[in-house]
């Protein structure tokens, strides 16, 4: 294939010269580091084919995942992605992002440095009037589960999952408490000893646990989450200590958030609100880690629509049986044997749907966005590590910037300051 031409790039309008690194060369994909993988790809191909081809997007897409609170690497990446420009007075769409869909991979929170600067730059690209949409991610439904597991009347499927799921949003539940928490909120609660003991499961609540899982989760899931909890607690107590938030704070803390993130009107209730977990376009879906039989199935069925109906139902009321289950597997898996299966049967069902790829977050990479087959399916890893704390944590150096676009010509790029070239992929001119 002859190298694919540079004009395929939307306008950078970079006009404060934070990404001079940003490739705007292009090359074509380096699809796989050895012979074997070639050809696995290969037959991916092949299959698409045989199944009616390549459908593309009729807007052009560009998609940006774990952005994991940081607002920089954010906005960087909308810039990098040719979907807007940065001045003084905030964000404006360019040209290219007015006619672009712009999708939100998930894991917008969590890391840091502030998960609510990141959300407030996620709303004004809202408030831009861009075509967006918002993927969930593990990381955000964290949010949702351990909120919801103190907001809630008590019960043993829910009672541990504040201090399982918690201690990650600590951070963010520090600056919720720095911004919006009064010392009457706080006065208003019962003593110390008694918040602290609202942050913590019952006594008794192994054994309540195992007889409430039993017969909803696997015999090893429940054995596995009653003898991990002590390390969390351990966990948990060591990252509460560096927030600096004593329990009576933390619980005014995470009340507020209830506030803010669940109740109509709140300040992040746009968040939740318009996140879906799944997206479609042309022949490609769009997750934040990949997929199963079941959901493969529930598209078949009903489309994207019917799979994001789920989510938004099973969320209402989410226990560790929904955080286990298919439609949160949309948000978890990495294929591992403890995820649920992608087999054959799904790969079919998805390809006799003209779904031929997965556009995903959720595994970072160090060199660009990266393309492979898993279960015999084409995936798109798109989460090019745009955090900063990631960065520093991996030996990356500086704040990340990259983007995923998918054309409406059946081009493919991806974008990343930390690879030198642009990605190029067009699989209906491969031979």
């Amino acid at each position: 294939m002859l190298a694919p031409p540079a004009a395929l790039l939307p306008p950078v309008h970079d006009a404060i010269n934070e990404l001079s690194d940003l490739p705007r060369d292009l090359e074509p994909w380096p699809c796989a580091t050895d012979p074997a993988a070639r050809v696995v790809i290969s037959a991916c191909l092949d299959r698409a084919r045989r199944h009616g081809g390549w459908r593309w997007p009729e807007r052009p897409v560009v998609f940006v995942s774990d952005t994991h609170a940081d607002a920089d690497g954010f906005l960087r990446s909308l810039v990098a992605g040719g979907v807007i420009r940065r001045d003084a007075g905030g964000i404006a769409l360019t040209r290219f992002g007015r006619q672009a869909t712009i999708i939100i991979g998930g894991d917008c929170l969590d890391k840091g440095p502030s998960n609510l600067c990141m959300l407030d730059a996620l709303g004004a690209l809202r408030l831009s009037g861009a075509d967006l949409r918002i993927l969930a991610g593990n990381h955000d439904l964290r949010m949702r589960l351990a909120v919801d597991a103190l907001c809630r009347p008590r019960a043993p499927l829910r009672d541990h999952l504040f201090l399982r799921m918690g201690r990650k949003i600590l951070p963010a539940l520090r600056e919720i408490f720095d911004r919006y928490v009064t010392p009457a909120d706080v006065a208003a609660l019962p003593d110390e000893a008694a918040c602290q003991a609202r942050l913590l499961p019952l006594p008794g609540w192994a054994e309540d646990f195992e007889h409430a899982a039993r017969g909803i989760l696997p015999a090893d899931v429940i054995a596995r989450e009653i003898a991990k909890l002590s390390a969390k607690r351990a966990e948990f107590d060591a990252q509460m200590a560096r927030t600096g938030l004593s329990a009576r704070q933390l619980l005014a803390a995470v009340r507020t958030c209830q506030d803010a993130f669940f109740t109509p009107g709140g300040d992040y209730a746009w968040f939740f609100d318009s996140m879906d977990v799944v997206a479609r376009s042309g022949s490609l879906l769009f997750v934040h880690a990949g997929i199963c039989d079941d959901m493969c199935a529930l598209l078949d069925e009903g489309g994207a629509a019917a799979v994001n109906a789920r989510y938004h139902a099973e969320t209402r009321d989410a226990s560790l049986a929904f955080y286990f289950g298919p439609v949160a597997n949309l948000v978890r898996t990495k294929y591992r044997p403890s995820d649920l299966d992608l087999t054959d049967r799904g790969v079919d069902l998805l390809h006799r749907n003209g779904i031929h790829m997965v556009v995903q977050g959720h595994v970072n990479n160090h060199a660009g966005q990266r393309l492979l087959a898993k279960r015999g399916l084409l995936h798109l890893e798109a989460d090019v590590t745009l955090d900063r704390a990631s960065r520093r944590m991996e030996g990356l150096e500086g704040i990340g910037a990259g983007a995923t676009l998918i054309l409406p010509s059946g081009d493919v790029i991806g974008l990343s300051r930390d690879y030198p070239r642009a990605k190029h992929f067009a699989p209906d001119r491969i031979g």
